[in-house]
């Protein structure tokens, strides 16, 4: 340990003292993930930062969960006001809108950001390696989503109950809540996986959110010229890559859903590879990524 002596300009003066080991508690990879997780979702919800960054995130929140709000209004003012609601997968036709702008901005929000600003390469630098960064941002754009996929098929639950139409018992109840988290996670994730190939393509954060805006408005389109005009299969209907995870929704539930004439197992499987395909390019992209520390 050396000190310098007295500074010519009055009586400060600086002192080296040295380095020490750092003795408090070491979280490890899992806290790593923890932490980027969590420092993920403020930035995509515009948490700690400027008015400005709040805006669409409070707009796409607002649009899922007022028709949510208004149902429980209902049932607490209006005995029974709520009956004729629409069901629980039918909830979702609600909040479509709101499920595009979250997928549309939370993934180029969470990945792009990182490659452009030399984030990802300080991550890198810490315990994380490419995988469990992958695995820390998947969670953050999966448990983002998860607010306007999961929270207001649940409060119209809430609603439901309070109202006396909801379901019989408590056991039946567990089962409706079960339906509603699988309901939810699977939307989030198919949307997680498209979202998050597409913004591992561009290092602009503009372009990959065009990108999945134009998948989901147009593949409704191209399956429904297919199978309406076209007269092809309704098989067709599988390359609908938003509408089939809302399908999905349906038939956990035990509803013929949109398209019934697409067998369960179709939806199913066209969920999953849209999912792990997605995730495939994702891993795929950032393993052959070149990363200046």
């Amino acid at each position: 340990m050396t000190s310098a002596g007295p500074s010519s300009r009055g009586d400060a003066q600086i002192s080296a003292r040295g380095f020490q080991r750092y003795d408090g508690e070491r979280a490890g990879v899992a806290g790593s993930i923890r932490s980027v997780t969590w420092q993920s979702m403020r930035a995509t919800l515009g948490l700690g930062r400027p008015a400005k960054n709040k805006i669409f995130p409070v707009i796409a929140v607002a649009i899922a969960y007022v028709p949510a709000i208004v149902f429980i209004g209902l049932a607490v003012l209006i005995p029974s006001g709520i009956v004729d609601g629409p069901s629980y997968p039918e909830y979702y036709g609600f909040v479509t809108s709101a499920i595009a702008l979250f997928a549309a901005l939370v993934a180029p929000e969470v990945l792009v950001s990182d490659r452009r600003n030399g984030m990802l390469a300080m991550y890198l630098s810490t315990p994380l390696h490419r995988g469990t960064y992958l695995v820390a941002k998947m969670l953050a754009v999966s448990l983002t989503l998860g607010l306007v996929t999961l929270g207001p098929p649940f409060l119209v639950l809430l609603g439901y109950t309070f109202d006396g139409s909801g379901p019989d018992g408590f056991g039946n109840w567990l089962i409706v809540l079960f339906r509603i988290i699988l309901s939810g996670a699977a939307v989030s994730a198919a949307l997680t996986a498209i979202s998050m190939a597409a913004s591992s393509i561009t290092d602009r954060r503009a372009f990959a959110s065009i990108g999945v805006v134009l998948l989901i408005l147009a593949s409704p389109i191209v399956a429904g010229s297919l199978v309406d005009g076209a007269q092809l299969s309704p098989n067709w209907r599988l390359i609908d890559v938003f509408s089939m995870p809302f399908e999905l929704v349906f038939r956990i539930f035990g509803e013929p859903g949109n398209f019934p004439e697409v067998s369960t197992l179709a939806v199913v499987a066209v969920n999953a590879a849209w999912t792990f395909g997605g995730l495939a390019v994702v891993v795929w992209r950032y393993s052959r990524l070149v990363i200046a520390r």
